[in-house]
């Protein structure tokens, strides 16, 4: 079992910056692909961002695309989302998601491909 704990969410203004964190337990998530989505009031959950586990493959929604990214740190078990010139349209809930697999270079994209699921952290962009 993995557990996912998502940190770093907040209030921010428009065009500024947050860092979310999502430190994983329970076994280490090296081998594991890990992705980031977010859901808003009334709205589906929806794909953010996605990253392999070998290193090299990494994935963004569109409207995140240049903005944000998914960096890893293997020594923490921790992948956070980096998020930069924020809008008030990436106000959301955001969560972190994990799953095991043996290839290496996969990024998925889709909320049923993954295993593990964090509680989620508010992000609120104001304008």
């Amino acid at each position: 079992q993995v557990q996912l704990v998502e940190s770093g969410g907040g209030l921010v203004q428009a065009g500024g910056s947050l860092r979310l964190s999502c430190a994983a337990s329970g076994r280490t998530v090296s081998t594991y692909a890990m992705g980031w989505f977010r859901q808003a009031p009334g709205k589906e959950r929806e794909f953010v961002a996605a990253d392999s586990w070998s290193g090299g493959t990494t994935y963004y929604a569109e409207s995140v695309k240049g903005r944000f990214t998914i960096p890893r740190d293997n020594a923490k078990n921790t992948v956070y989302l980096q998020m930069n010139s924020l809008k008030p349209e990436d106000t959301a809930v955001y969560y972190c998601a994990a799953r095991s697999t043996f290839k290496a270079r996969v990024v998925m994209t889709t909320t049923r491909m993954y295993d593990y699921w964090g509680q989620g952290t508010q992000v609120t962009v104001s304008s």
